[in-house]
């Protein structure tokens, strides 16, 4: 009980502390990119596609981690399945036949 109530107000102070520090600290768009571009004489302009509105950003997060999470699911029956790692008996009888003939 107590250590519920532990990590609540850790999570909590942590969530807090970070709405603080929101307005203090600008993205790398802002404070390289944009200064530079306007040292050179050339206006920002609107990302091709920009993420920052609606659910798109959402979306493409969504789309990675399915991908992603077939991709390690699809592996990693290769590294569980005893069919896949151990070699069969007649892989091994190959091996043998290889070997010797070649000596």
């Amino acid at each position: 009980m107590i250590r519920a109530m532990l990590i609540t107000i850790i999570l909590l102070l942590s969530i807090a502390a970070t709405g603080f520090s929101a307005e203090k600290w600008k993205g790398l768009d802002e404070t390289v990119i944009e200064k530079i571009a306007e040292e050179h004489g050339r206006a920002p302009k609107e990302p091709v596609i920009n993420t920052d509105q609606g659910d798109l950003l959402l979306f493409v997060f969504l789309g990675a981690g399915v991908i992603g999470g077939f991709a390690a699911g699809y592996f990693y029956r290769g590294v569980t399945d005893p069919r896949l790692t151990e070699p069969s008996s007649t892989d091994m009888n190959s091996i043998k036949k290889d070997t010797e003939s070649d000596a």
